[in-house]
């Protein structure tokens, strides 16, 4: 009990100097107020335990509200057996019989000095409490000192008044217990327990929120083996005193009050954006109560320490043990009652679709209409913010409502996609099951055929994937333009089977010979890009092939199919920026929240573009910001991009710990792979291991060429096998790759392809023929946006110039591969340059002339405010600059970043290093 009494010397010195006064004949009443918890009755008990001791005969009562009904009920048990009362029962305030009550206490007073000792007044019968306050005026004559304890609390109902209000202070001395410090508090639990952290002090302090009761009930819980952090639930506390005593605090305060706080712990838990304000008015709305009275509740429960606001000001609980036990014990129909009266009335009052969707997610059922339009528009508010968490929460809560058949469907097909994305959860392919099941619009069944397809490709399960549009094929008869979107989707996604790819595009190729109508234009479209890779046309008759299919009537559905293939092969045909245009268009017009093939297959294009451009910040900063895939099933396009960028940019450690990432033994027989498999032999080739790169370009090769993908437009494996044979003394060899190479480069006929074939020709021919060769490669190579690849081929004309004695060409060429190099931040190919350079007899500065160290003290800080997200005005107002002072700054800028747009610049400055 003693050690419950810190922070109360206060209250103990006066009620010791009020026993003195009382026994020199001299009495009062002395009245302790203090919330619930506060420690009331502790104080009474000590004060009763002092007079005893200084000699004072002491008379207690504990009130009851079991006794209200009997009047004189408190002061009777007070007195002890009076006998005039033992047989009638006053009725209401007898007059007489109080009086004869008070000639029994004088004459008790009469004998020795009393304590009258009264617990919890407030809860005396009428006559008992008027008893009372009539004894209060006259004991100042009396060697009687009378103390009463009464509950002083702000609830949602008003309570009546107290004991003294109509008492003039004269009479009464009246002390409120405040709760205790949290030095107080803390030093009770070092009491209790010596060993305990800082951390786990500070938490029991918290979750006892400055009540002596809840901290007894607390320790009492965790004595015994008190487990290494304080409980957040009341599960894992024995035998349950706390929350025993947390349902005590909400009974006492009233059903108005414990409905107003249990609504409080429960949207506590779906963070509701309010002011305190706000959240007050919102209470008051679910609990049914004044509006005044729940801001004043709020008020004082801050106050007393149960409430503590957050870094926005709003009022929380002080700790979530304490928020779970005041929910402890509430039904869980009325839970969720609170939090759809919480939606209704968010909804009304204009909030966020999230914020009234978030309530929702804690409710039953509702099965009205506007239930289901919140959580569908937070499901696209949440997808859009890139929260797909989020939206996979709101899509199932969709699911309890009522619902008809084929918009159950949809939902279903929006959830199994997102699932499969981005959960780590095998309950995708199921609800795409069940959806493809349910009857639905035609449209509708294609959308969920192509999404369970695109999974079980994903899984490696392609044949799989193929049946199941192939049997799609047979309910849609009656819609030729559907049944070429899903043979379109079957095709695409044969790609990851070697003997299901040759059966679809076998097909696909006879269909188109009887009638292009039989596979429409996306059908056609995969052909011209099956035959551009597979070295049987050339660049210029495939895009005017395209061109031609893209302007002719498309269906919804198979326009990303159209533009996914446009924008690979207009990226193999060097018109970059169509195929950057397609992608756009194709990742605009996407639903993202279904699972799709050309999705990924635009993301990918959209990374050989970077590539292509030599754009490796913006590939590595792309590769970081990916989430990691939820069914990882070997490396990705984006990952092999990543390893070569890596390489180019000097971080060949780094590059050697993503290579080591993957066990491509286990990895399923994909394109992703083979690429990965060439980005590999980059990266051996940068280390020295030149047998290693061998091996690995070659069986790139290999893999290539059973999926009949002949051409060099994809992945350049035999001008790279070429270089090694060279390297290790296999001129013949090299000759003959680089020949068969610059034989398929002709017939795709594009800058970069015979460029690149012409360059190791070059150096396999050697002699001034080779030196013509490399000439030849250059000339075509700064026709192409291949930067990288220019580069390359004027190290290697600066390399054979020297060896032909003009050094002065030489070393003009490699001081211009050079300067490339930095400008593209491409370390490797600098270092090169600038070796062969030292080798031709000239000296280079080694500073950066790319890459974020590159920029100049202006150029930074202009980047990092466009970043921020200023406009070049606001960055030249707020700089003093003129606006195209900004603009020239920020052009220099984006080139030695390698960047094209300024929504790039904050992805790159923070994952760039500097230097």
């Amino acid at each position: 009990m003693t050690g419950l009494l810190r922070d109360r010397d206060d209250v103990r010195a006066l009620l010791a100097s009020e026993a003195e006064r009382a026994r020199t004949g001299s009495g009062r009443l002395v009245l302790l107020r203090g919330a619930t918890g506060t420690g009331r009755t502790a104080v009474l008990e000590a004060a009763a335990t002092h007079a005893a001791h200084r000699g004072l005969r002491v008379l207690r009562v504990r009130c009851s509200p079991e006794d209200t009904a009997v009047p004189f009920s408190s002061v009777l048990h007070l007195l002890g057996p009076v006998p005039e009362f033992a047989d009638v029962a006053p009725a209401g305030y007898d007059r007489p019989g109080a009086a004869r009550l008070w000639r029994l206490l004088r004459s008790y007073a009469d004998e020795t000095p009393l304590m009258v000792a009264v617990d919890d007044v407030h809860l005396a019968d009428c006559s008992s409490r008027r008893w009372l306050v009539e004894a209060a005026r006259r004991v100042d004559r009396l060697p009687v000192l009378l103390v009463a304890t009464e509950r002083s609390q702000y609830d949602i109902d008003p309570q009546p008044e107290g004991l003294t209000h109509a008492l003039p202070p004269s009479l009464v001395r009246t002390h409120t217990l405040a709760p205790l410090t949290d030095d107080a508090s803390a030093a009770l639990v070092r009491a209790a327990f010596p060993t305990a952290t800082a951390p786990w002090t500070a938490d029991c302090v918290r979750a006892a929120a400055g009540s002596p009761l809840l901290l007894r009930a607390l320790l009492d819980d965790l004595r015994g083996a008190p487990p290494p952090d304080v409980p957040e639930t009341c599960a894992a506390l024995y035998p349950g005193a706390y929350p025993a005593a947390v349902s005590w605090w909400l009974d006492s305060a009233g059903s108005a009050t414990a409905e107003v706080a249990r609504a409080l712990a429960a949207l506590e838990g779906t963070h509701p954006q309010d002011t305190a304000d706000g959240l007050a008015g919102l209470l008051a709305e679910v609990a049914g109560a004044d509006p005044a009275r729940v801001a004043g509740w709020l008020t004082a429960m801050t106050r007393l320490g149960l409430l503590r606001p957050d870094l926005a000001g709003r009022p929380r609980y002080a700790h979530p043990l304490l928020r779970d036990a005041v929910l402890s014990g509430w039904r869980a129909e009325r839970r969720g009652a609170v939090h759809r009266a919480a939606a209704e009335a968010m909804l009304r009052r204009g909030d966020r679709v999230e914020a009234v969707a978030r309530q929702l997610l804690d409710s039953r059922a509702v099965g009205l209409p506007w239930v289901l339009s919140v959580l569908r528009d937070a499901v696209a508010v949440a997808v859009r913010g890139g929260r797909p968490g989020d939206a996979v929460g709101y899509l199932r809560r969709a699911l309890d409502e009522p619902l008809p058949d084929d918009l159950r469907q949809r939902l279903l097909t929006e959830l199994g996609s997102l699932e499969y994305t981005f959960a780590d959860t095998p309950a995708g392919i199921p609800r795409l099951a069940e959806a493809l099941h349910l009857p639905a619009e035609p449209r509708d069944q294609v959308r969920t055929a192509i999404a369970l397809g695109t999974a079980l490709a994903d899984r490696g399960e392609v044949r799989t994937a193929v049946e199941v549009l192939r049997r799609l094929e047979d309910r849609l008869a009656d819609d030729p333009e559907l049944v070429r979107t899903v043979q379109t989707a079957g095709a695409l996604l044969s790609d990851r089977d070697l003997t299901v790819r040759r059966e679809a595009y076998q097909w696909l190729s006879d269909a188109a010979e009887r009638s292009p109508d039989l596979v429409g234009a996306t059908g056609q479209a995969l052909l011209v890009r099956y035959a551009a890779t597979a070295g049987a046309s050339s660049a210029r008759a495939a895009m005017k092939r395209l061109r031609a299919l893209l302007t002719e009537p498309a269906d919804p559905l198979a326009e990303p199919f159209l533009l996914g293939t446009a924008a690979a092969v207009a990226q193999w045909a060097d018109e970059l920026d169509h195929a950057e245009g397609f992608v756009e268009r194709g990742l605009a017009g996407r639903r993202t929240v279904l699972l799709h093939p050309m999705q990924q297959s635009l993301l990918d294009v959209r990374d050989d573009i970077a590539a292509a451009r030599g754009a490796y910040g913006l590939l590595l900063a792309d590769h970081a910001a990916r989430p990691a895939p939820a069914h990882p099933s070997g490396p990705s396009n984006a990952d092999a991009h990543a390893l070569v960028a890596l390489v180019e940019t000097g971080r060949t450690e780094q590059a050697r710990r993503l290579a080591d990432g993957f066990d491509l033994r286990e990895a399923p027989d994909s394109w992703e792979l083979n690429r990965f498999l060439y980005a590999r032999g980059v990266l051996r080739r940068a280390e020295g291991d030149v047998t290693g790169a061998l091996h690995d370009f070659l069986e790139c090769g290999r893999r290539q060429s059973a999926r009949a993908v002949i051409s060099p437009v994809v992945t350049p494996w035999r001008t790279a096998a070429a270089e090694c044979r060279l390297a290790l003394g296999g001129r013949h060899e090299a000759l003959a790759l680089a020949e068969e190479e610059l034989r398929l480069a002709r017939v795709w006929n594009t800058p970069r392809t015979v460029g690149r074939a012409l360059q190791v020709l070059g150096l396999a021919t050697g002699g001034r023929r080779g030196l013509e060769l490399t000439e030849g490669a250059v000339d075509h190579l700064r026709r192409s946006p291949g930067e990288a690849d220019l580069v390359s081929a004027l190290i290697a004309q600066g390399r054979q110039l020297i060896t032909a004695a003009e050094r002065a060409r030489a070393r003009d060429c490699l001081r211009e591969a050079a300067e490339r190099a930095e400008r593209l931040g491409a370390v490797r190919l600098r270092a090169d340059a600038e070796e062969a350079l030292r080798t031709g007899g000239a000296r280079r500065s080694a500073a950066p002339l790319t890459g974020s160290g590159a920029l100049t003290g202006s150029e930074r800080r202009i980047a990092e405010l466009a970043a921020d997200g200023r406009t070049n005005t606001e960055i030249a107002d707020l700089l003093h600059l003129a606006r195209r002072t900004v603009e020239t700054h920020l052009t220099s800028a984006y080139r030695k970043l390698g960047i094209r747009r300024r929504t790039q610049l904050r992805t790159v400055l923070t994952t760039e290093p500097e230097g």
